[in-house]
């Protein structure tokens, strides 16, 4: 019988916008009196409303849903969609605030890098540390440990506090333990998408196996339709807190591709989420604009946008990289700017001109990043925004090829630096 492994009934989920308590333990106190009370908050400010819609988000709205065990279930949506806090539901990272949520067996999730490892302790001791968790045994967790440090391809650093491994072997050794550990449920939300490509291959290799030998459930997050066709046998698409499809895979994928195609001129990006891989949140990227077009459908050759910042410290050789990536999710072009040598705290913006004439005619997204170069001269992330921005070129021919295939195949010019505003 293939009874349902997880199901999700009615579950909503809200959160409070702006600031949460009134900053002093006393006004907390005094406002949490007059609640019991029921009388009037006396430190509510007086344009606020608790009944006014912006005051309050829901990341879910009313979502139900079956899934059966051994199922491979691929969950997909655009940035603010929902698709995190549905797996943090899920992993009891956080709680409903109406429905019910019942699962049956143990659960192993890859949420965020590193999440479930202690920093201080070796990449061993997070192995015992892991299967703990999940009630096994020490001498259940010993009988496998040799094949997961194996599968981790980092055993000469196992011994290694995994406060200095690099987010690849995190990575590495994170989905060596979630697929080794005795579980029924795996989660996975987007972090095969730091590390190399042929071990991104052997852990969808491995997850094609552990399903249909174990009959491990898998629920898996990502924005590359290639890798939710290869992995899953169903899609739930979920746009602005709610289901809009659930069922076959390519139909999900058409429904996910036809539901955001907007190509706006300006996309704000100071409330989108940013990547884990970033190494520090003191500078953000708050907004992207194309300034000599009315909208992101453009003919092949330059164009001009502005990128701004908010610095909440003193930078030296900043930078900002764009990203061109197909609707599929690969990456097909990079441009880097020219160096910013310093910029104090404040808010800034830089416009530049990039050239998009080798690029082929298509409907792409593009993602922005900020870093900086250490003193050895390796390039930090210090903020990128996970929103994409939807664009259209015409006209591209695509010729101008390069070899380094983690930022695509085509290798863009600098990014010209047109107008300034941080000295």
């Amino acid at each position: 019988m293939n009874r349902n492994i997880i199901t999700f009934q009615n579950v909503s989920k809200l959160y409070d916008l702006g600031v949460i308590g009134t900053g002093t333990l006393k006004g907390d106190l005094q406002s949490a009196f007059a609640k019991f009370r029921g009388k009037e908050d006396p430190n509510r400010k007086i344009i606020s409303s608790d009944n006014t819609k912006q005051d309050r988000f829901y990341a879910l709205k009313d979502i139900s849903f079956d899934i059966k065990k051994g199922q491979r279930v691929g969950i997909i949506g655009h940035n603010g969609a929902g698709k995190s806090t549905l797996l943090k539901l899920l992993s009891r990272v956080t709680a409903p605030t109406s429905g019910a949520i019942a699962y049956n067996g143990r659960i192993t999730s890859m949420l965020e890098i590193g999440t479930g490892f202690h920093r201080e302790l070796t990449g061993r001791e997070n192995i015992y540390l892991n299967g703990a968790i999940l009630g096994m045994s020490k001498a259940e967790i010993a009988a496998k440990i040799d094949r997961i440090i194996e599968f981790s391809e980092i055993e000469k650093f196992i011994d290694t506090p995994v406060k200095r491994y690099s987010s690849g072997m995190y990575v590495k050794l994170a989905f060596s333990v979630a697929a080794h550990l005795d579980s029924e449920i795996m989660i996975m939300d987007e972090v095969l998408a730091v590390g190399d490509v042929a071990f991104r291959q052997k852990c969808l290799a491995k997850m094609d196996e552990i399903s249909k030998t174990d009959g491990r459930t898998i629920l898996f997050v990502s924005h590359n339709m290639n890798t939710i066709r290869q992995m899953c046998d169903r899609v739930i698409v979920l746009k602005e807190g709610r289901i809009i499809f659930d069922g076959d895979v390519e139909a999900g994928i058409e429904e996910y591709f036809k539901n955001d195609l907007k190509m706006p001129a300006r996309i704000d990006l100071s409330e989108s989420p940013r990547s884990a891989l970033s190494i520090e949140n003191r500078l953000k990227i708050t907004s992207f604009e194309f300034t000599n077009c009315k909208k992101a459908d453009f003919s092949a050759g330059f164009v001009s946008f502005k990128i701004n910042f908010l610095s909440e410290k003193e930078y030296k050789n900043l930078r900002f990289l764009l990203e061109l990536k197909s609707l599929d999710g690969y990456s097909v072009a990079a441009a880097r700017s020219e160096i910013i040598e310093h910029i104090d705290k404040g808010e800034y913006f830089a416009e530049f001109s990039a050239d998009f004439s080798s690029v082929c005619t298509g409907k792409y997204q593009l993602y922005v990043a900020a870093f900086i170069y250490d003193r050895y001269g390796i390039p930090k992330q210090i903020d990128r925004p996970r929103t994409h921005i939807n664009l259209q070129i015409r006209g591209g021919d695509g010729t101008r090829r390069w070899l380094a295939q983690s930022w695509g195949r085509i290798k863009l010019p600098n990014l010209r630096l047109i107008e300034k505003s941080y000295e």
